[in-house]
């Protein structure tokens, strides 16, 4: 069975040490290669999207969190506060909502301003018990995509509709093939805020945004967030676990707790409705499950190292050099591996699934060629360096799962 845990370990993505604490992963310089690559692109998708991205805290006073709902009905998930001095206690935040609420009360906002998307990739901190912890699948130190758009009631079906459009092109890119969509809803208790009307209103308003989409989905009742309902995009690991990786929740509650209002075409003030979104979830999930459905073998485009240059004996090695520093000013990720055997190095290559290495040979040298192989076994006819680099550079700016553009 394909274990991200194990891969992890082989391909030096991360690293989990006793000293450093359970659920609290290390990113080694390869899984944090292809970590900063999603990012960027995830941001730049956002930023063409119409969000603006901010940073905050990852604590802040347990004021914030005692209005935002949090500690009242969240507690349990969440590290105990600590106490600075004796009228000050911080907590570590199990989420960004309350922030991004501060960024919309900073100052007076018009009708003109909605939709608002902020967007932020931000550490949050969840208390999970040591039994459940594992891998990157469940941890306790959480880099989480997320964002929330305030908007007007009426906006709220046109935003979910877009939201729902950019997680599929993100999945696309990143290779996420979805398990099911889930409606997840109320349940019986006390551990919802808000009333009646409400919740039926937010309800209504995801059902009827998954049917104009056209997206069959499961009800959930009991799995929606204490203040309000949502949309679960769920994947499933190869033993069959299912987990969320991208969701969408709408929230008519804080809005209130915050006093967060604009004013309206006519200058009244009003409440905006919070959209709250993840396109790919938490970084840690996300890498959990993409380690394991390709397999520890990524796309080019975020792959940790792209290109690994081979020169055939030492006679190549300055040649092959400068390809390697060409390559790198090109944006690739590429390493020079100069010793060895060629048959050991293609051979370890592989094993480390870098998608293309590129051979060259006394007659590539001589003819200012590289002849690139890929790492299911494919080899290219020898092509001018210039042309080989331009294959791998469009490859990764097209975002594609597939080694080789289509043709």
């Amino acid at each position: 069975m394909v274990d991200h845990r194990r891969l992890g370990r082989e391909l030096e993505l991360f690293h989990a040490d006793p000293l450093s604490g359970a659920g609290l992963p290390i990113w080694l310089p390869a899984g944090a290669a292809a970590r900063h690559a999603i990012e960027e692109y995830v941001r730049e998708l956002e930023r063409r999207a119409g969000y603006q991205h901010v940073y905050s805290p990852p604590l802040g006073k347990r004021e914030l969190f005692e209005r935002s709902g949090h500690l009242p009905y969240f507690a349990d998930d969440m590290f105990p506060p600590m106490k600075i001095s004796e009228d000050d206690e911080f907590v570590l935040r199990p989420a960004l909502c309350p922030h991004h609420c501060l960024v919309f009360g900073a100052r007076g906002r018009s009708y003109r301003e909605l939709p608002l998307r902020i967007g932020e990739l931000g550490g949050m901190y969840r208390s999970e018990r040591s039994g459940v912890l594992g891998g990157l699948s469940r941890v306790r130190a959480i880099w989480l995509n997320d964002a929330h758009n305030f908007c007007t009631l009426e906006q709220v079906g046109a935003e979910v509709a877009e939201i729902l459009e950019l997680i599929r092109t993100a999945h696309a890119a990143l290779g996420v093939r979805p398990a099911g969509f889930r409606l997840s809803l109320r349940g019986p208790g006390e551990k919802y805020v808000g009333d009646e009307q409400e919740w039926n209103r937010a309800e209504n308003l995801l059902r009827e945004a998954l049917d104009a989409a056209g997206q069959p989905y499961v009800e959930a009742a009991g799995e929606a967030a204490f203040y309000g309902p949502k949309i679960d995009i769920q994947t499933q690991d190869p033993a069959g676990r299912e987990s969320t990786i991208s969701t969408i929740q709408l929230d008519f509650d804080k809005a209130a707790r915050f006093d967060l209002s604009y004013m309206d075409s006519n200058g009244q003030a009003r409440r905006p409705v919070i959209v709250h979104r993840s396109l790919v979830g938490s970084m840690e999930r996300l890498f959990a499950y993409l380690i394991e459905v390709h397999e520890g073998g990524f796309p080019l485009w975020y792959a940790p190292v792209q290109l690994e240059v081979l020169p055939v004996g030492p006679e190549q090695h300055d040649v092959a050099a400068a390809f390697a520093r060409t390559a790198v000013e090109a944006g690739l990720r590429a390493e020079l591996a100069p010793d060895g055997s060629l048959g050991a190095r293609v051979r370890a290559a592989a094993r480390r699934r870098v998608p293309y290495a590129a051979v060259i040979g006394a007659r590539e040298a001589a003819e200012g060629q590289v002849s690139l192989r890929l790492r299911d076994g494919r080899a290219l006819d020898p092509m001018p360096a210039p042309s080989a680099l331009a294959l791998l550079t469009e490859s990764v700016a097209a975002h594609s799962v597939q080694l080789l553009p289509a043709v």
